[in-house]
């Protein structure tokens, strides 16, 4: 067997439309764009009493083994990592805000990864996305990307709490706030510029730049990765049954499902890989790769893997195979042994990336229709509760609990179905006992 069939039959390379240089090359692109989550995941869950060095050996190898997963599946060129947003509300809600231990939401994010591979297997995934409301659909990622920027703002000292007005601005003239403006403009002039790798470059240059300001402080480069063992297979089965393992596995899945299912729509469309009939091929199989990675990265001490929407950067690039996506996860392998770089990053250099993200999230506002208040009213109301009480859930609650009464009071009826009513009724119960 030559070389051209068995890329063909490993990774659906087609050595009549396909290069194995560009595939190649957008797996780097790739891999470059979307780096930053070894810095940024560590710091995020690291909040919770998790140790640091074990995070970003768990988040390295499961980008790798996820990603490999999907070359090899699915066979299309998108690359898996721990999702941004799902490890804010692991840390700073289930964690931080409930005040379950780290342990309770590896094990939702165990249970959640099982559900989705059964909602896979059984096609059910469209019936549980259509339980919500499309404006709480598209308000999600809005609201989650404020969040995640708040964090961002919070993390490096820009913003900063008061007694008074609950929230200030800090003192932005010297240490962490300093160096974290000066990496927001210098990751924006990257952006700007459409240089590959913005924001990984940015937290490059913003870390070098925190050494004579004494921000950063760097103890190597490259060393053996930090053992996995303080955080792997940790899962606490005590509380399984408990109503708040079912609001966060409940709501753990559906942020998965619409990141998931949008971002393959999104890149598929940019890569002109959506058949005439509407249809993505492989869906499938990469939903069984995402689902895979989900419950196996829990074992391994990650918070909920999902396909990462920079992998368009690879799809820009002419990637279109299995190959870019095997050539992504090699490259997360190699990281492994980068942890003191990317262990010794200061959060004034991730929250630009953070700040970034959320930017990146906001891009769904134009989807909503302001000027019809039964949409806009339960969208801003899912938005702005998810900062504000520093809780996805909550945000996601209050939304559709309002667009359900809001139609209900009004008489669009018809706009409500019965698993809205259900899903309604279960959050209002919630609150209620």
């Amino acid at each position: 067997m030559n070389n051209s069939k068995i890329l063909t039959k490993l990774f659906g390379f087609n050595p009549e439309q396909h290069s194995v240089t560009t595939e190649i090359m957008a797996g780097l692109t790739t891999f470059l764009t979307m780096a930053y989550i070894l810095a940024v995941n560590p710091a995020i869950l690291s909040e919770t009493g998790m140790d640091k060095g074990a995070l970003f050996t768990s988040a390295a190898l499961m980008s790798g083994i996820a990603t490999l997963l999907m070359s090899l599946i699915a066979k299309l060129p998108f690359a898996l990592g721990p999702g941004m947003g799902l490890n804010a509300f692991f840390a700073y809600t289930i964690c931080i805000g409930m005040g379950y231990s780290w342990q309770f939401a590896l094990t939702a994010v165990f249970i959640e990864g099982v559900i989705f591979i059964l909602l896979t297997v059984s096609n059910l995934r469209e019936h549980i996305v259509n339980s919500l409301p499309k404006t709480i659909q598209d308000a999600i990622s809005i609201g989650i990307g404020l969040f995640i920027a708040f964090i961002g703002l919070q993390n490096a000292g820009i913003i900063t709490a008061s007694s008074g007005t609950l929230v200030k601005l800090g003192d932005i003239t010297s240490g962490s706030p300093l160096l974290a403006l000066i990496g927001v403009i210098i990751t924006a002039i990257l952006m700007i510029r459409n240089i590959k790798g913005a924001m990984l470059i940015g937290i490059v240059i913003t870390t070098i730049i925190g050494i004579p300001m004494g921000v950063t402080h760097i103890d190597g480069l490259v060393s053996t990765p930090p053992s996995i063992e303080p955080i792997f297979a940790k899962l606490e089965w005590s509380s399984i049954f408990s109503k708040d393992m079912f609001v966060v596995v409940f709501t753990m899945l559906f942020i998965d499902l619409f990141d998931t299912i949008g971002t393959l729509i999104g890149v598929c469309k940019k890569a002109n890989m959506i058949t005439p009939n509407g249809t993505i091929p492989r869906i499938q199989h990469a939903f069984y790769a995402d689902s895979i990675a989900t419950t196996l990265g829990a074992i391994m001490g990650s918070s909920t893997v999902t396909t990462f929407v920079e992998s368009a950067a690879g799809v820009n690039e002419g990637g279109r195979s299995g190959l870019t996506s095997f050539t992504t996860a090699m490259c997360f392998f190699a990281a492994l042994f980068l942890a003191p770089f990317f262990l010794s990053v200061p959060g004034a250099a991730t929250a630009p990336v953070l700040i970034f993200v959320g930017l990146m999230m906001c891009s769904g506002l134009s989807k909503i229709d302001f000027t019809n208040y039964i949409e806009a009213i339960p969208a801003f109301i899912c938005i702005i509760f998810m900062p504000l009480a520093y809780s996805i859930s909550d945000g996601i609650v209050f939304g559709h609990l309002s667009y359900v009464i809001i139609n209900l009071c009004t008489k669009n009826h018809k706009k409500v179905s019965v698993g809205m009513i259900i899903l309604a009724a279960f959050f209002l119960i919630k609150f209620l006992l």
